[in-house]
Order: structure tokens, then sequence, then C-alpha cells
């Protein structure tokens, strides 16, 4: 006599088959989790504290003098919004680091056996991260204002600018995520993502206007989306410049990224959690 043998499925394989009320759900008890982890450790938010402060003073007293013939208030006008781009950035390479390091120590296995939608632990992270670079910029602004930056437009317009450095930051949470569940160990991730930010960061007009650099640089600091959201950031800030092209460049920016990274990324947690 045989025994019938049956396959049990395997719980969260198929994003398809859980409802979108029931995603809602786990992605809110994974943002919970999430945040019960930075309660109980909260040094995790140290970058996110300590980073603003730090770039802000660095680059106004030391660099800041020289860059503008004495004057620092005015490099604190023209510093500040484009300090909101780059914070973003630094924050998402922190959770690239963050899922690799989860994976490596058998974190992630623990959802496994969970009946949760593979893309909802993702999406909480990106929910939590989104916090944390909201604490960011607020912490930026105040360090901004304490050192003389000035506001000409007014709080609907910095809003926007916080709202949209917001949400192209997010979107690059997805990169990441997905470089950490692709690169072996956190310092294989934290050094490609070194690799990646610096020509970013410095081949931008964040810590200086692009007219004095080279025509080449110049080139690649036109179509460097760092570029296009500091300007944004400053035009919405200052009242001064072009505020529709760059703002729009910035969320197409965003969604070409949230539409082509994120399937890939749900798609290789997927994989490595079945």
């Amino acid at each position: 006599m045989t025994a019938a043998t049956t396959t049990a499925p395997v719980p969260g394989k198929s994003d398809a088959r859980i409802g979108l009320r029931a995603n809602l759900r786990h992605i809110g008890a994974l943002v919970r989790r999430y945040f019960m982890q930075i309660r109980y450790e909260p040094f995790s938010m140290f970058d996110a504290l300590a980073t603003p402060i730090v770039f802000s003073l660095l680059f106004t007293y030391v660099f800041g003098g020289a860059m503008t013939g004495g004057n620092r208030s005015e490099y604190v006008n023209y510093f500040i919004p484009g300090l909101m781009a780059m914070g973003g950035l630094n924050i998402a390479m922190s959770i690239g680091t963050g899922v690799s390091d989860d994976f490596n120590k058998g974190v992630m296995d623990r959802f496994h056996t969970l009946p949760i939608a593979r893309s909802s632990v993702l999406i909480a992270k990106l929910v939590v991260e989104s916090g944390r670079m909201l604490v960011s910029t607020v912490i930026l602004l105040i360090m901004g204002f304490i050192m003389g930056f000035e506001l000409e437009t007014g709080p609907l317009e910095l809003l926007a600018a916080v709202l949209l450095a917001l949400v192209f930051g997010s979107s690059l949470t997805w990169i990441f995520m997905l470089l950490g569940m692709s690169l072996p160990t956190p310092q294989a991730v934290s050094g490609m993502g070194f690799i990646v930010i610096m020509p970013l960061q410095f081949g931008s007009s964040i810590f200086a206007p692009t007219a004095t650099m080279p025509d080449w640089l110049q080139s690649f600091t036109e179509y460097n989306p760092l570029s296009r959201l500091a300007d944004a950031a400053r035009a919405l800030t200052s009242g001064r410049g072009a505020v529709a092209e760059p703002v729009t460049v910035t969320l197409i920016w965003a969604l070409a990224i949230t539409v082509i990274v994120a399937p890939l990324a749900v798609r290789k947690f997927r994989d490595k959690t079945t």
C-alpha cells in the first residue's frame, strides 16, 4: 500500500495569491517591526542624525568661504538645498549594507515560512528608510536655519522641495536593496556604493556651480539626476531659476528607477527566500 504524498505550498511564494488588504496589513506589521528595531537599537539612526550636521558644518566652514570669497552665508543658501539632494543617496546606501547583513545573519530566512508577499518586506523597508530620510532632511534644515539659510519663497515651496528629495531618495533605495541582495557581503555593497556615490555627488551642482567645471564634466553634470534635484530644490527655496523643468526631470528619473529596479529587487528577494 502506497501512501499518498502531497506537496505543501510554499508560503509567500507568489504575491498574486495575497489580496491587497492582506498585503497592506503585512506591510504595516513589518513597518512596526522595523521601527521597534530602531527603538531598541537607537544607534541605527546615527547616520541619519549625524550626517547632515557633519556635512553642513564641514562644507560651510571649511570650503564655504573659499568658494564664495569669504561670504559663507551665500554658500549656505547654495549648499543646503544641494545637500537635500545628497541626503537620500547616503541613506539609501546604508539600507543596501543592512539588507546584505540581514541575509548573512539569517534574518531574512524567517520570512521563508511566513504566508506574506515577498514584496511587502521590501516595501516596508522602503517606508522606514523614507522616514529616516525625512528625519535627516529636517535636521539638515534646522542646521541650515541656524547657520543663516534664508527661505526666500514660502513653507509650501520648502515642503515641495523636501517631498521631491524624499521621492527621489526613496527610488534609490531599490537600487541599493538590489545590490544588497546581489553582492556577497556588506563590505562589498559599501565598496560598490562608494564607487557609485562619489562621481554622482561631486560630479554635480550640489557643492559648487557647474560653470567653472571642464566642458566634459559639465556634460556629465547636465544629465546627473542629483544636479537636477539640487537645481529644483534651489529654485523652490530661492524663487530664482526654472522650477518646472528640473522638477519634471527629477520625477521622471525617480519613476524610471522605480519601474525598472523595483521588480528586479522583488524577484531577487523571492529567489533568495524560496
